[in-house]
């Protein structure tokens, strides 16, 4: 069935001009002469000049009328989304779940008990001597990350507000990301270069390495991160097989017969998808719901030193036989901070403003032998 019903903001006159232009109302503008109904001739025949003016009409009121104009719409503006979508985005949770911890001068130093000089026996009335500690003193360099930013004059003035979808300039431990508004084009490069930061931070704090650049630096300006300080201590190497639930609990055993409290695994998102259907086969080891830590939802394993969640990293690689997952003490990680993120703006030059972001830090694990890893896992 074909209904009709009036529309609002239709101007009736506007409707009327548009299919017969000028001619006035109640013109006839077709009419046969039946006289001559065997040639099929016409008394009253203005549908040329009807299609005219409707053309006339069409074109005034096209989308595409008017010359050029973005993806040929000349006369209609363009109505861009305020929702900026970064799709090179990443995940950051090391940033905020590893310790910050404030630090004087441009080394993290700090002592370790080596060796105890233990308790003895001895008979009735022996003579008693005294035994000595060892210590060691370590020190590591603090490292300086950079991230700058330049906005040109037109682009401040031309450029409207927008929303950088997804944005979290404290780091992001949390599952969903927040979104974060921008005024004009400076404060969106300012936001952008955050992430940008915060990003290239988490990406130290796995990858880093202080002989070779894992990231935008040249070599030796990078800290240390866990696959690097954690080298070859404790690992559970899988020679490219499978992981298994024996290998958790063989890991967490090395951290622990060593002095080790693992109360974090950060692994490869291709072994977490492992993990996942290894408890699912062995739901007794899960517990039924996923439980929450810091604000997103995670597997938990539960071990010989008790609950231990895991969470996925963006960072590490998910190449078979490159796999990993790393059980991490947190009481001995710590991410030493001679100066938190901070803006400083940059000799202005031309008709631009230049800024920069600045982190000096570096990561450090107080003893390496209270955390585990197992690596070259297949799949």
């Amino acid at each position: 069935m074909i209904s009709t019903k009036s529309m609002e903001g239709v101007s009736p006159a506007d409707a009327y001009s548009q299919s017969f232009g000028s001619i006035p109302d109640k013109t006839c503008y077709q009419r046969v002469d039946v006289k001559s109904l065997k040639d099929l001739k016409y008394e009253v025949d203005m549908r040329g000049v009807i299609g005219d003016a409707a053309e006339v009409g069409l074109k005034a009121l096209s989308t595409t009328a008017g010359g050029a104009g973005t993806a040929g719409y000349a006369m209609v503006p363009i109505f861009v989304d305020p929702r900026v979508v970064d799709v090179t985005r990443k995940y950051t949770p090391l940033v905020e779940l590893i310790p910050r911890v404030t630090n004087r001068g441009m080394y993290a130093d700090y002592n370790q008990l080596t060796a105890k000089g233990g308790g003895v026996t001895a008979s009735e009335d022996a003579e008693l001597t005294d035994v000595s500690d060892t210590f060691d003193r370590q020190s590591t360099a603090i490292k300086f990350l950079y991230s700058v930013g330049r906005v040109t004059g037109p682009m401040q003035a031309a450029m409207p507000s927008f929303v950088l979808q997804g944005m979290t300039p404290a780091g992001g431990a949390g599952g969903a990301f927040g979104d974060a508004s921008a005024g004009n084009a400076k404060q969106m490069e300012v936001l952008i270069k955050t992430r940008a930061m915060r990003e290239q931070e988490e990406n130290l704090i796995m990858n880093g390495n202080t002989t070779t650049s894992t990231g935008n630096g040249p070599d030796g300006t990078e800290f240390a991160g866990i696959i690097s300080l954690q080298s070859t201590t404790n690992v559970v190497d899988k020679n490219t097989t499978a992981l298994s639930l024996n290998d958790i609990n063989t890991a967490i055993r090395y951290a622990f017969d060593d002095g080790g409290r693992p109360n974090l695994a950060v692994c490869s998102s291709g072994v977490y998808e492992d993990l996942l259907g290894l408890l699912t086969a062995k739901i007794g080891y899960l517990q039924p719901v996923q439980q929450v830590f810091w604000g997103f939802s995670t597997i938990v394993l539960h071990t010989m030193v008790g609950d231990v969640p895991v969470i996925p990293s963006m960072y590490m690689s998910n190449v078979s036989g490159s796999k990993a997952i790393y059980f991490l003490d947190l009481s001995v990680v710590e991410m030493r901070v001679l100066q938190d993120l901070t803006y400083e703006d940059l000799a202005k030059t031309n008709d631009s403003q230049k800024f920069m972001l600045k982190i000096y830090e570096t990561l450090i694990i107080k003893n390496t032998a209270f955390n585990s890893w197992i690596g070259e896992i297949s799949g």
